[in-house]
Parts: C-alpha cells; structure tokens; sequence
C-alpha cells in the first residue's frame, strides 16, 4: 500500500492559494492527480479537497463517512492519495483536507461502529462514541436507542413482509433485514434462536463471560464457530433454515414472533416521521442517517483522526478545514487539542486549520481557538455586499412589499425560529428543556418551574438568538457571549410571558451567567454542564435550517444576499466598511480562507453577481417583472389556488435571469430543456424549504406540479415567445455589468488579506445553482486548453462570454502572489480614497511590505457605462475626471501592471483611472520606491 512515497518536502504553509475539488467515484484522486500540473500553472499552492475517508458507497460529497481508519477505496484508496501527494510535491504544492468531527453516516449495514451499537446497546464498546441519551424519559427507550429508518410505519412493514430475520453465513451472524438496511440480533437471543443445535450451549457459555473483553472476544469466537459449522453441519444448517422459516414474517404466527424478537433489542425500529418527536440521539441538523459522536471524548477523537494524523505525520496532509465545528460540544477545546496533538505529529511544521463557520454581523471568531481562520463565508458576505447599490434598495423593498406581500427578513427568520424546533427538532428541544428542568429541581428555590414553563422560556431565547451558538464551558460565558445573551435575554423578556421573566433570568443564570465551575455540588455542576451542552448545540442547528433553508427561500427582496453567511439586512456595504473589516481580518486572522463559491452556496458567485445589478437598476427591474407577470398569467394553474404563488413566481424570475447560461439562445432546444431541468431541481428545493405550501416531510405534489407546469411553459419559446424575447433583451443588458462585476470579486478574493480559495471550475463564469448542481462535474480539459492558449486581452474581453477572460485575471492575479508571497501574506492594507464623478462606484486600496506595494482598482457600481457593452472595458471618457488618491509616500513610485505585465509611465499623487484602466475593467499596479 505503501510503495508510493511523496518527495521529502516540507511544503510551507500557510497556503499561497487553494484549489478546491469535490471528490467522488466521478472524480478520483487519479483525476485530481491529472490536473495538478494545470493548478500549478494556473498559480495554486495546494490542493484543497473534500473529505477521503470511507463514506457512504456513490457517496458525492464525502460527508457521510462510515470508517474513519481507511481511506476511501472509492477515491483510489491510500495508494492513490499517496500517488496524488507525490505529485503535488513534484510540482512544489500541498494538500488541505476536509476533516468530519461532527457525525458519521449512520443506518444501512455499512458502518461497523453504529451496527455494534445496535447489536450490544449501552454495553457495546462504541457506545460512547455516538452522542445517544441512553436514560431518555421515554419508557419504550430507556437503555434503548430509536431507530427510525422505515418508509411507513412500524406496524405495516411488520404486517407487510417487509422486516425478515436472516442470518449472514460469512460473519455467523443474525440480523433483520429491511431495504437496505441492516439490524443486528442482540447476542442474548442467539442461544434462543439456535434451540436445539449443539451450538445454542455455545452462546450461553460466551455470554457468561464476566468481562466485557471477554465477553465481546467469546461471542466473536462463538459467532465464527457458527459460520464455519453452518458451512460444514447439515443439522446446523437445518436449524437456521427452520428458525428463519419459524420467525418469518410471511405468517401471522411468525410476525408474532418477530415483533417479540424485535421488541427485545437494543433498538427501537420506527418509522422516519417519528424521528423529530423522539430521537434519542444528536443528528447533524435533522438528517437521520447522520448520527453525531462525541468527539469531546478523548478516545473517540483518536479514533476519528487516526488516520489523519498518520498521513499528516508522514507529510502528506498540510492543512485542514474542519467542517460544521458549531456542531461540536466544545469547539473551543476541540481546536486547541487537535493544534497540540497536530504540533506533537510534525514539532517543526505548522499546519494549516480553518474552521466552517458561519459569523453574524459584527460576531468575531475567538482569537484563542489557535486556528488560521474560517473557511471563507464571512469573505463571500463582505464582497457580495460590496457589489450591491444601496440606493437601490428602497425601490426593491417597496417593491417586495407591495406586490409580493413579503414579510421583511425579520419577521421571517423569527417565524421559522419559533416553528423549527417544534417541527424538526422537537426531540433535541426537548432534551435541552428536561435538561433545564434537571437543573430546576437542583435547588429548592426553582424546583416549582415547571417544565412547561421551561419550553416557553426557551422558545422564546430561540426566537431571539442572533447567532449560531455561544461557546460556554466550566468557566462561564465569555464577553462577548455575555453581549449576545443580554441582548436575547432583552428581546426575550418582551416576548415571554411577564409570570415567567424571573424564570428567563434564571435559565439565563443557568446557561452560563453563572460560571458551572463555581456551583459547589457536583450533581448541580454536571446538570447545568448537560444543559449548556444540549442548549448549544441545539442554537446551531436551529439556526441554519429558520435561517439558510427556511427565511432564504421565503424572503425574496434579491436571492444576491439570501447566501450562505450572509444576512439579507445587509442589503449593501459601503467601501469604507469593507475597508475596515479587510483591515481587521489582516490584523486578527490574516491567513483566513477567502471564498467567493463553495460546494454549499445556494447560487454561483456570477449569478449573486449579476442579480446584484438589479440593485443598480431597481425601476427596470419592477417594470420588466411586471410585463412578465403578465405575459405568463394564463399559463399559471389556477385550481385551489395559484401555482406559483406571487412570491415563488418572483424569485423564479430572479433564478431565470441570474443563472442563464452565457449565450443560450431560445433556439437550442437542447440547452433551454438542460436548463429546464436544472431550474426544475432549484425549484423543487426551493418550494420545500420554504415550507409554505410544500415541505420535504409533507410534499403538495399538485402545487409543486403546477410550478413545474409553469416553469415548462415560460420557458418554451412555441408557447412564451413574446416572454422569452422580453427576457432575453433584460438578459443581454444586464449580463456585461454582472461580468464586470464578477471580474471584481475576483480580484479581492485574490487581493484581499486572506487566502484565496477557488471552487472548482470557478475560474471560468459560475453559473451554478444550489447543490448538487454547484457540485457537477467540471471540464477541466477545456480549462487547461484555454490557460495554454496566448489569445491577447482585448480579444479576450471581446468574446468575453466563453469566460477565458476570468480564468486570464485569475492566472495573472495568482502569478503575481507567486512573485512576492510576502506582500500578500503580511502586507498592511491600507483603503484609499478616490475623487471624481465616478469616485463612489470603485473601491481602491494598497497592501504595502517593505518599499514595494500593490494598488487594486475596481468598479462596483458601472451599470450605466456597460450595459448591453461587447467590451467589458469601461468607456475612457466616462473615467475623464475620476482618479485614485495615492498617499503622498508614494509619489515618486514606479508602477507596473500586473495585468498586462508592462511598465506604466505615471508620476505623483493622483493617478486618472483613464490612464490605469485602458486594458481591463479593473487594475492590479505593483509600486516599488524609485
């Protein structure tokens, strides 16, 4: 397995650059390995790639990993990592991974920890190891865990064969068997089930083992003895077939005995629906077949980076991004372990590690965390902002209230905030609250607050709760959480009942206002401890299905701001503002990830920044929907109701126009059906997560078949052509100032303090919707066929369309990161003013090191200058009298274009934009002292 050793190369971090890919049975790390000399060229440092451990069999992401201690043999297994790895090195570049902490793929057969679990319950070995409540209130599973993996109920698979008793000839071992899944017989039945075989003695002997070690290692050997006699005894295999035929569930009498069988294991088989009522075990968000384990455990962080660590040991991991870290009981602690334990692996190497975290307004990663940063949300927020026009939004907003009768964002999230936990989580939210109530009968001053009151109060401290979650432990709350607290706690107490104000203070007490440490009785401490816990790590999941998967799809003012990190009461950010939250991120965490798409947004970094144009042309906007509307009126479903509804109608105009791909015509039969489609999966998606009319656990299948209908029919040029000829005048007005605007974003990415990471195929225009389709296949060939191609700028930009244009930018920005490493990683960056007629609409600024600098111009706000244009230059008349404002230290620089790699003659302070941006809507200047 071994025989592939990467080069002796300590590949410096952090990195200059990243380059994320998916990986998957589509896309190996054999493919991966075939485009490094592509990434090399194109200015990455290291390969950035989703999670290579076993997940799930077809798994498309990664996520879903059953066995952390191999690596994925569906990827190319470790021998394929390490042929990958040694050609990274070749090139001189490194490699970050995606790491799980959080969950595990759960159900099926193919996750030996959880069918241990389930085969010996609370003694199994890994019983700790998944985050279960083994002394849930629930009688049917005290010492049980829920398994609610069926399609119907209970009773009926019962009643309709579906469940069966087998027995797995290789392993000697029984189990139920249903679909796909797969649940162990507990070892205590198994002398029951081989009554009258020589071998039930056997089972009885090994289960009189005392220890658990003995225990586990006799049933394993009383288990194999039974493989090899059922291969070998004709009397044993008689028995299992008659005990299979007597417990078959084609028979009353053997449902009868199967339902007694089954009523005795360690698991309790439910139906899916059953699972938010009464769960007994912590989900990633509410997918039930992922099941999340106690990392804060130290066994069980062992285990889980095991491998990891290995790889990282030998050299051939260099970074890390830790996915969903807010899920983790403590990720604080969780960090700083995994930096020391990484620092005991390679003592002279530091390795890159950036957590996924989502960051509300003015929230701040805590700088004790030892981490580099974030993976790059907080980044994607700032600069979509940036692209937006303030003064756009008041025509927008009365726009959205008036026609599509929308609740502002507000209102929205705090809807979904109060229906989330009762809806999908009420399992968890009621854990958290018999926690709370745990804690109250602690003290006789609390012991009346009864647990009714306890779920009023905490669903009022949800509703409030502006964001993921607090960080908490022993020593209380923190300054910052302290902040957050009191402002929940002050919304809260307007909303509550005034009888149970005393009772929020209390909880607010017991959440962490009052540090654990310092409550003397141990049984209080550790119940206040759970209570935290089980508080927290329910704020987060609360968060992102009200907020990303419930308020994005239901509040449509412009689906630009409804993205992953971002608030949508942010409608626009001033430069000034942006100015200060770069200048902030150098000095706190200055080797943060920049992101601009990732494999979670819900639309293409050129898609938000095309709809950001509609920011710049509110009134055309408004008045082209309207058209629409009425053009497509009689093509609506009018039977019980509208379908789509006015607000699912508008925002399906906002995803026609901002993801249209670059130059389908309505002619191409093949790409308006392909693009159908595609459109036809968003709006599925959006529907159900909206949870107005439809919902993925109650679908309205007539509506959502009358929004299809709909979409089918707008978009077919025999039946809308009058529509579609409206809308592809918008299209083609729009889309030059949207590049223009993706040139930009672009550019900070790559300029910005911070490190940029580029999304697969994101070179090139991203037009993507949410995953899965932001997470197909990229053509990479044709990538590098269009890097190794020497077509100049101008005719770049004049069949900027194809998008070589980006990939050029992205190519020549990279190369000059390569060239002076230093100025990026630790420049000072330093906003700049500009004067002029146009001086609002750009936004400029230095990174400075030593006695060499770099100057980054770019357009925000150009609509006027660029709609409907076939160069994405800007007009040189209309920058006459706009210039940039140089510090006067460096009047006397010489400056170079890094652009277009050539000296630029220019003296003094103020630099005309007309003589900078004659090649390029944006610029990149390198300043060295004369």
């Amino acid at each position: 397995m071994n025989d592939v050793r990467p080069l002796a190369l300590d590949i410096p971090t952090p990195p200059r650059a990243t380059a994320r890919v998916q990986l998957n049975a589509g896309y190996t790390f054999d493919d991966a390995r075939a485009g490094v000399p592509y990434f090399q060229k194109l200015g990455i440092s290291h390969l950035f790639v989703s999670p290579i451990l076993t997940a799930r069999a077809g798994s498309m992401h990664g996520y879903d990993v059953v066995d952390h201690a191999q690596v994925s043999a569906e990827l190319g297994g470790e021998q394929g990592l390490r042929q990958l790895v040694a050609t990274l090195h070749a090139h001189g570049m490194g490699l970050v991974v995606d790491v799980v902490p959080n969950h595990m793929a759960v159900g099926k057969g193919d996750n030996p920890r959880w069918l241990d679990v389930l085969e010996w319950g609370r003694e199994s070995r890994n019983a700790t190891f998944f985050d279960i409540d083994w002394d849930r209130s629930d009688p049917a599973l005290s010492g049980r865990l829920l398994a609610p993996f069926l399609g119907e109920p209970y009773g009926e698979v019962l009643a309709a064969g579906d469940l069966q008793l087998r027995f797995d000839e290789r392993r000697g071992r029984f189990f139920v068997g249903y679909a796909d899944h797969v649940f162990p017989i507990a070892p205590s039945h198994y002398a029951l089930l081989l009554s009258g075989s020589r071998l039930a003695d056997v089972f009885t002997n090994a289960l009189a083992q005392r220890r658990g070690d003995a225990r586990f290692s006799a049933f394993e050997q009383a288990a194999m003895q039974l493989a090899d006699a059922t291969r070998e005894d004709a009397g044993v295999r008689d028995t299992l077939a008659r005990t299979l035929e007597r417990f078959s569930a084609a028979t009353p009498a053997g449902q009868a005995l199967l339902h007694r069988l089954l009523d005795r294991q360690h698991y309790r088989l439910a139906w899916w629906r059953t699972a938010s009522d009464t769960i007994n075990w912590r989900r990633f968000f509410d997918v039930t077949e992922l099941a999340g384990i106690r990392i804060e455990d130290r066994a069980v962080f062992e285990a889980a980076h095991s491998t990891l660590f290995r790889l990282y040991a030998e050299g051939l991991i260099d970074g890390l991004r830790i996915d969903h870290v807010d899920g983790l009981a403590d990720p604080r602690a969780y960090c700083r372990q995994l930096r020391a334990r990484l620092k005991r692996e390679r003592p002279r190497h530091t390795c890159y590690v950036v957590v996924e975290k989502i960051l509300a307004q003015g929230e701040r990663l805590a700088s004790d965390w030892q981490v580099d940063g974030t993976s790059g949300y907080s980044f994607m927020n700032e600069v979509g902002a940036l692209l937006h026009d303030a003064r756009g939004q008041a025509r927008l907003t009365q726009f959205w209230n008036r026609h599509e009768g929308g609740n502002d964002f507000a209102d929205e999230e705090e809807e979904a905030r109060r229906r989330i936990p009762q809806e999908l989580f009420a399992a968890e939210f009621g854990a958290c609250a018999h926690a709370l109530h745990a804690v109250a009968l602690e003290h006789s001053a609390t012991r009346d607050w009864t647990l009714s009151a306890i779920r009023r109060v905490l669903t009022e401290l949800l509703a409030h709760f502006p964001v993921y979650r607090t960080y908490v432990d022993g020593r209380g709350r923190g300054d910052e959480d302290a902040q957050i607290m009191q402002r929940v706690v002050e919304a809260a107490s307007r909303s509550c009942r005034p009888s149970e104000r005393p009772l929020l203070h209390r909880i607010d007490g017991w959440l962490g206002g009052e540090a654990p440490k310092d409550v003397a009785r141990p049984a209080a401490r550790r119940a206040r401890l759970r209570a935290i816990a089980r508080f927290q790590q329910l704020t987060s999941p609360v968060a992102a299905k009200s907020v990303e998967d419930t308020a994005f799809y239901r509040h449509g003012l412009l689906l630009s701001r409804n993205e992953v990190g971002s608030d949508p009461r942010q409608f626009a950010l001033s430069t000034d503002d942006f100015h200060t939250l770069c200048a902030d991120r150098r000095e706190r965490y200055p080797d943060a990830l920049l992101a601009t798409a990732t494999h979670d947004h819900k639309r293409g970094e050129d898609v938000r920044a095309r709809l950001a144009v509609l920011s710049e042309t509110p009134d055309a906007w408004v008045e082209a929907v309207g058209r629409w509307r009425r053009f497509n009126e009689p093509l609506r479903r009018q039977q019980d109701g509208q379908a789509p509804d006015d607000v699912d109608e508008y925002l399906l105009y906002q995803m026609i126009v901002g993801a249209w791909p670059m130059g389908l015509q309505a002619t191409d039969r093949e790409g308006m059906s392909a693009y159908v489609e595609r459109l036809a999966a968003w709006q599925l998606k959006a529907i159900r997560e909206a949870k107005r009319h439809s919902s993925w656990s109650a679908p309205d299948e007539r509506y959502e078949q009358g929004c299809r209908e709909f979409l089918e029919a707008v978009l077919d040029p025999a039946r809308s052509s009058t529509f579609i000829e409206s809308l592809a005048s918008f299209v083609d007005e729009i889309t030059p100032t949207g590049a223009v605007k993706s040139l930009t974003q672009a550019l900070l990415r790559m300029t910005c303090p911070g490190v940029p990471d580029l999304y697969q195929g994101t070179e090139g225009w991203d037009l993507s919707l949410v995953d899965p389709d932001n997470r197909r296949q990229v053509d990479y060939a044709g990538l590098g066929a269009s890097l190794e191609s020497s077509v100049s700028t101008p005719d770049l930009l004049g069949n900027w369309h194809d998008g070589a244009i980006k990939q050029r930018l992205v190519e020549r920005v990279l190369a000059c990161r390569r060239g002076d490493p230093d100025i990026f990683a630790r420049g000072e960056y330093q906003g700049l003013a500009l004067e002029g007629r146009l001086a609002p609409h750009f936004v400029a600024f230095l990174r400075r090191h030593a006695r060499r600098c770099l100057l980054v111009i770019a357009p925000l706000h150009v609509h006027p200058y660029t709609r409907r244009a076939r160069d994405l230059r800007l007009p040189p008349q209309a920058l006459l009298d706009t210039a940039v404002v140089l510090p006067e230290t460096l009047a006397a620089y010489d400056w170079y274009d890094a652009l277009e790699m050539r000296p630029l003659s220019m003296t003094g302070r103020r630099l005309p934009l007309n003589t900078v941006m004659t090649d390029w809507p944006v610029a990149l200047l390198r300043g060295t002292s004369a």
